[in-house]
């Protein structure tokens, strides 16, 4: 039978499971994505392209390696944020979760 005792542990449990997951998330997208092997390929050729264009006097060349250097910044420090955020908030929900707890269980006493 579910009294409302056990649909609130229930809860606090799935919203622990929950922080888990998004903490496990978050932490898996800072290790994996952020420095991927396919941005720092894309750097390495854009800053060939751009030392080529300077070799050949090609400013249209150097401005465009330019512009794509600063959209794979960009977008590294957009993952490395979202990764930060997942991990932040799947610890405050696990925290939260054990601060409910604490709190169920010792008005259960």
């Amino acid at each position: 039978m579910l009294t409302p005792y056990n649909l609130v542990v229930l809860i606090i449990g799935m919203s622990f499971l929950l922080g888990m997951v998004t903490f496990t998330a978050g932490i898996l997208i800072l290790a994996l994505r952020a420095s991927s092997s396919d941005v720092r390929t894309l750097a390495i050729q854009a800053t060939r392209l751009a030392q080529k264009g300077i070799a050949d006097d090609i400013a249209g060349l150097v401005g465009n390696a330019s512009d794509l250097l600063d959209s794979m910044n960009q977008l590294v420090l957009t993952v490395r944020g979202v990764g930060l955020f997942l991990t932040f908030m799947g610890l405050l929900l696990m925290g939260g979760s054990c601060w409910a707890a604490l709190q169920l269980f010792k008005s259960k006493l």
